[in-house]
C-alpha cells in the first residue's frame, strides 16, 4: 500500500537501481572539481575585461534534484508499476470470462467492455490463457493466449435477447467436454436478471475455480409493446430494480412530411418507490399516429428500451357503405352490422356517403350489396384504387338482381356475374346449404381452420372465364367461388360472394370472419388471439434490432412461421425486430408482458463485486511521461543557468515563431478541413446516415485503396465520408453511394453540387445492395428511394453495360462484376446514337468521356471491405468460389478508378487505322 493505494510492479528487481541516486547524487555534486592554480604571465591582458557568459562553479541543488527524480521516474516506469495489481499465486491458470451480453447489458457495454480489456492486458502480463464467451451467443470453448482474444474483443457487442436454457446448455456441455483436471478462474460479467438457467452453469463453474461475479446495482429498465385502448395509446415500462422513485421520458418517433425523422412526442413514465411498472396514456391523431414508426426510452442506449410500430397502432380507416338505409328496429339485419362489431376494435371505421369518404383517402372502402355507382363515382374510385386502395364488396339482392357485370367485367369487381344467383330451392337450387372447403394454399386464408357449423345458402355465381381460376381465393365444398379477387393497379378488389350480415350464410357470425377480414389487411395480427390469425403464414424479416436498440436490414434472414410469431421467444432463430407478410407488418417485441425481470439473486459464496472491480491499471506510461517532462524541464532550467535562455538568437527565434503562429491560425482557418484532400487521390463514400451501413462503406473503401496501392501506380490516402451538405465534393474523384431506404434525400444546395460534380468529370457508384432479392429496378425499397434520389440529379441515358465498354479493360479483362452479390445488372452512361465498329478492331468507338453514373445492386463495399489489419469482414460466396468472386470485386474497383481516372484511353486503338490513313497522306 503506497499512501492509501495498492500498488505493485511487474519486474520489482529493477527498483534496486533506486539506491544508485544517493550515490549520483554526491558524484554530480562533486563535480566539477576544485581548480588547480598555474602562474601564467599572459593573464594580466585579461583583466578588467567583463565576462557576459558566467558559468557556476558547481550543478544547483535544486537541477541535481530535477536529474534524481528524473532518473527515479525512469526506474519506476521500467519495473513496471501497476495500481491494484492482483495475487499472482492465485492468478496463473486459464481464465474464463462470461459475459451475459443481452440486451440489460447495452446501456453500460463501453464500461464492460474496458473492464474486459483490462482482464486479458492483466491476464497476458502474466502469461495466462483466455476465454470470452457470450451466453447470449456462445460459441465453442477455446482458451488462447490473452493477446489473441484482446485482438476479437471489439467484434463483441451485445445481443437483442437474454441467453435462454439452450445456450446455457450448451455452455455447461462445453465445460463437461474438458478434462476432469482442468482448472480455470471465472469472471462472470451479469445483467442482473434472473436467469432459471444460471444456477446449472454456476454449479458447473464452481468446480473448475473461483468464480467472481460482476454486476451493477443500477438494474434494467423495458418498455413494453404499445397498446391501443379507448382512443389512446398506453404505454408501460417494467424495471429490475423498485427500490426507490424513477421516473423515464418515452419518446414516439417517426417521420415528418419530408421523410427525416423527428420526435413527434414526448410522455413521462413515473415509477413510484416500490413499484416495478408504470405507464401512462398519449393521445396522437390518427395521422400523427400514422407516421410512429418506434417507442424508446430517452438516454437509454439498449433494445428493451425499444418498443417498435407495427399495424397495430397503425389504425386502418375503413369507409362503410351500405347499399340501403338502417333500420333501428332491425339492427341485425342490417348490412353494416356485423362489419362494424368485427372492425372497431381496431380500425377506424368512418361512414357516409362515398363522395364524401373518399377525399379522406382510407385505407378501405366496404361496399355492402351497393350495385352501381355512377360514372364520375367509378373513376374516383379506380383512380384511389390505382393509389394502393382495398375495394372489399359484399354481394347481396341489390347486387344479384343488377345486370352489372353480367355480359363485360366491370372494372370495380373482380369477376363477371350470373344472372340470378343461387340459393337452396332456387332456379340452380342446392339440395342443402353447402359447407366451406378448406383454403388453398396460395389464398391469403390458408392455415385457417374452416368451423362445419359455417354453410352457404345463397351467393352470386361468377361467370365462367380463363381467368377465375387464378382469382379464386375461397370456395364452397362443390367448388364454386366464394371468394375473389384482382389487382387494380397497386391495390385490389375483393368480392365475397355472399351477404355482409347472417341473410345468405352463418360466415358473419362466425370468429372466422374476423380471421377472413384480418388476411385481408384490413385488421391487425396482435392480441389474444395472435395465434390463430398468425397459424399457416410466414413472414419475412424486415428490420431486425441490435443490442443497442438499432435497426438493422434483415438481409438474408430467412421467413419464420406465423406460429413461432405467435410464440414470441425471441432469440438467434427470431430476432425482435419487423416481420411483413403481404401487406401486413408485424413487430416482434424484446420484452413481452410475460417476461422476467426479477432481479438476479447469487449465493452467499460467490463474491459479487461492482462493475470496474479490483481491475489492475499499468502506469508505466505515466511513469514515463513524467520522466519526459522532467528531463524537459531540465533542459530549460539548464539554460536558464547556463544564462543561454534569453541569448540574442534563441530570442529572436521565439520572436519569429510568435511572429508567424497568428498568420498560420488565420491561414488555416480559412481552409476548409478536408483541403488536403486535394493533395493525394481520395476516395469517398455519401454518408447516408445509417452507421452500419456507413462503416461498411468505410471499410470497403479501405480495402480497395489496398488493391489499387499494390497493383496499380496509384497510391491513395485513406478513404473519407463525404455529407453531401457541408463537405466540397471537388477533392474525390470517386464516390461510393450506398442506398438505404431510410436516408434523407439531399437539399437543393446539395443537388447542386452533385450536378456540378457530374458534368466536371466525378463518378458516383450508385450500390442498392439489393442483388440477392431483387433485379435492377423499384421492385426493392432500395430500388424506389434511388429512383427518388436521382431524380434531382443531371444524369445521361443508361443502358446496361456492353460487353465492349471501356470498364471491361481499363485494367483488367471482365465480363462479370460481381461484389458480395452476383449480378450482371450494372449500368452505365449510354453509348452515342453513332457509335459503330470499325472494320477488323474488336469495339466500337464509343463516347470519350467518363461515364458519370454507376449503377447496380452488388454490395460491392461488402465484398470489398477489410479491417484495419487488412482482414476481410464479410464473407462472399463458399469457399474458392467465393474467393474467386470476391477477387472479381476488387478488380472490378480497380477498373472503376482506373476509369475515372483515365477518361477511355483504352478505346484510343480504336483510332488506329484512321490515325495511319491521315499518316500516309
Amino acid at each position: 500500500m503506497m499512501g492509501g493505494l495498492s500498488i505493485g510492479f511487474v519486474t520489482p528487481w529493477i527498483l534496486a537501481a533506486l539506491v544508485v541516486l544517493p550515490v549520483l547524487w554526491l558524484i554530480l555534486r562533486a563535480i566539477p572539481p576544485a581548480p588547480i592554480r598555474r602562474r601564467f604571465p599572459g593573464v594580466v591582458l585579461l583583466l578588467g575585461l567583463a565576462d557576459e557568459d558566467t558559468v557556476t562553479d558547481r550543478t544547483p541543488w535544486w537541477l541535481l534534484l530535477l536529474r534524481t527524480l528524473a532518473l527515479a521516474a525512469l526506474i519506476i516506469g521500467l519495473a513496471g508499476p501497476l495500481l491494484n495489481p492482483q495475487n499472482r499465486d492465485t492468478a496463473r491458470g486459464p481464465l474464463l470470462i462470461l459475459m451475459d451480453a443481452s440486451w440489460a447489458s447495452a446501456t453500460d457495454w463501453e464500461a464492460r467492455r474496458e473492464m474486459v480489456a483490462a482482464l486479458l492486458d492483466e491476464a497476458a502480463r502474466n502469461g495466462r490463457v483466455a476465454s470470452v464467451q457470450r451466453l447470449s451467443a456462445p460459441e465453442p470453448l477455446r482458451f488462447l493466449q490473452a493477446d489473441a482474444v484482446q485482438s476479437r474483443l471489439p467484434g463483441v457487442t451485445p445481443m437483442a435477447w437474454a441467453a435462454d436454457a439452450e445456450a446455457l446448455q450448451f455452455l455447461a456441455a462445453e465445460l463437461q467436454s474438458l478434462p476432469d483436471d482442468q482448472r480455470f478462474d471465472t469472471v462472470w460479467l451479469s445483467d442482473g436478471l434472473a436467469n432459471a438457467g444460471r444456477s446449472d452453469l454456476l454449479k458447473a463453474l464452481q468446480p473448475r475455480g473461483d468464480v467472481r461475479i460482476v454486476q451493477t446495482g443500477l438494474g434494467s429498465v423495458a418498455l413494453m409493446p404499445a397498446t391501443y385502448e379507448d382512443g389512446r395509446l398506453v404505454l408501460r415500462a417494467r424495471r429490475s430494480q423498485a427500490r426507490v422513485a424513477q421516473e423515464v421520458t418515452v419518446q414516439a418517433i417517426g417521420t415528418d412530411p419530408g421523410g427525416a425523422e423527428r420526435i413527434l412526442a414526448s410522455l413521462p413514465l413515473t415509477f413510484e418507490a416500490g413499484a416495478q411498472s408504470a405507464d401512462n396514456a398519449l393521445v396522437l391523431p390518427s395521422e400523427l399516429r400514422a407516421r410512429v414508426t418506434r417507442f424508446e426510452i430517452a438516454n437509454l442506449r439498449s433494445a428493451g428500451a425499444v418498443a417498435l410500430s407495427d399495424d397495430s397502432l397503425r389504425r386502418r380507416e375503413v369507409a362503410l357503405i351500405a347499399g340501403r338505409e338502417d333500420r333501428e328496429e332491425l339492427q341485425l339485419l342490417s348490412p353494416l352490422h356485423y362489419l362494424r362489431q368485427a372492425l372497431m376494435p381496431s380500425a377506424d371505421v368512418i361512414e357516409g356517403a362515398l363522395t364524401d369518404i373518399l377525399p379522406a383517402n382510407p385505407d378501405v372502402i366496404v361496399l355492402a350489396d351497393v350495385a352501381v355507382l355512377s360514372d364520375g363515382e367509378t373513376e374516383a374510385v379506380l383512380d384511389w384504387l390505382n393509389e394502393g386502395g382495398l375495394l372489399l364488396r359484399f354481394a347481396g339482392p341489390r347486387l344479384a338482381a343488377s345486370e352489372i357485370s353480367r355480359t363485360a367485367e366491370d372494372p370495380l369487381l373482380p369477376v363477371r356475374l350470373r344472372a340470378g344467383g343461387r340459393s337452396v330451392g332456387g332456379a340452380m337450387s342446392w339440395g342443402e346449404p353447402k359447407s366451406l372447403a378448406p383454403f388453398d394454399q396460395d389464398s391469403p386464408f390458408f392455415g385457417l381452420a374452416v368451423p362445419e357449423e359455417v354453410t352457404v345458402t345463397a351467393q352470386v355465381m361468377a361467370q365462367p372465364d380463363p381467368t377465375l381460376a387464378d382469382r379464386v381465393i375461397a370456395a364452397l365444398s362443390d367448388g364454386t367461388p366464394l371468394v375473389t379477387r384482382k389487382s387494380v393497379g397497386d391495390g385490389q378488389v375483393v368480392l365475397v360472394h355472399v351477404t355482409a350480415n347472417a341473410q345468405w350464410s352463418g360466415l358473419p357470425l362466425s370468429g372466422l370472419f374476423v380471421q377472413m377480414l384480418d388476411r385481408l389487411a384490413i385488421l391487425s395480427a396482435v392480441g389474444a388471439e395472435a395465434e390463430t390469425r398468425l397459424a399457416g403464414t410466414t413472414w419475412q424479416p424486415i428490420k431486425v434490432l441490435d443490442g443497442f436498440g438499432r435497426l438493422e436490414d434483415a438481409q438474408t434472414l430467412a421467413g419464420v412461421r406465423g406460429e413461432a410469431l405467435a410464440e414470441g421467444r425471441v432469440g438467434p432463430e427470431l430476432q425482435p425486430g419487423l416481420y411483413r407478410d403481404g401487406d401486413k407488418v408485424l413487430a416482434l417485441p424484446v420484452v413481452k408482458d410475460d417476461t422476467d425481470l426479477s432481479a438476479a439473486r447469487w449465493p452467499a459464496t460467490v463474491p459479487v463485486e461492482g462493475l470496474r472491480g479490483a481491475v489492475s491499471t499499468d502506469l508505466t506510461g505515466y511513469a514515463l511521461a513524467v520522466a519526459l517532462m522532467i528531463l524537459a524541464l531540465d533542459v530549460f532550467a539548464s539554460l536558464l543557468v547556463s544564462g543561454r535562455l534569453w541569448g540574442a538568437r534563441v530570442a529572436a527565434v521565439w520572436l519569429a515563431a510568435l511572429m508567424i503562429a497568428p498568420s498560420v491560425d488565420a491561414q488555416t482557418a480559412d481552409v476548409p478541413a478536408k483541403a488536403d484532400n486535394s493533395l493525394e487521390v481520395v476516395l469517398g463514400h455519401v454518408q447516408t446516415g445509417d452507421p452500419q451501413v456507413d462503416e461498411i462503406a468505410l471499410a470497403g473503401l479501405r480495402g480497395l485503396s489496398n488493391v489499387l496501392f499494390f497493383r496499380t501506380s496509384i497510391e491513395p490516402a485513406a478513404p473519407d465520408t463525404v455529407d453531401l451538405e457541408v463537405d466540397e465534393l471537388a477533392f474525390y474523384p470517386f464516390l461510393y453511394w450506398p442506398i438505404t431506404p431510410d436516408q434523407p434525400s439531399p437539399s437543393q444546395e446539395a443537388y447542386a453540387k452533385l450536378n456540378a460534380y457530374l458534368r466536371s468529370g466525378g463518378m458516383i457508384l450508385f450500390d442498392t445492395r439489393d442483388a440477392d432479392v431483387a433485379r435492377f429496378g423499384t421492385a426493392s425499397p432500395t430500388g424506389r428511394k434511388l429512383q427518388k434520389l436521382a431524380a434531382g440529379l443531371d444524369i445521361p441515358p443508361l443502358d446496361p453495360l456492353p460487353e465492349d465498354h471501356v470498364l471491361t479493360r481499363t485494367f483488367y479483362l471482365l465480363q462479370d462484376f460481381p461484389g458480395r452479390y452476383m449480378s450482371r445488372d450494372v449500368w452505365v452512361e449510354a453509348a452515342p446514337p453513332d457509335a459503330e465498329k470499325i472494320e477488323g478492331m474488336p469495339f466500337r468507338n464509343l463516347n470519350d468521356g467518363v461515364t458519370p453514373v454507376v449503377i447496380g445492386g452488388n454490395d460491392w463495399a461488402a465484398a470489398w471491405a477489410v479491417d484495419t489489419r487488412g482482414n476481410t469482414l464479410f464473407p462472399v460466396g463458399r469457399g474458392r468460389a467465393g474467393e474467386r468472386q470476391r477477387e472479381l470485386a476488387y478488380r472490378f474497383g480497380v477498373n472503376l478508378i482506373m476509369h475515372v481516372l483515365t477518361g477511355n484511353y483504352k478505346s484510343d486503338q480504336v483510332h488506329v487505322p484512321a490515325l495511319l490513313d491521315r499518316l500516309g497522306q
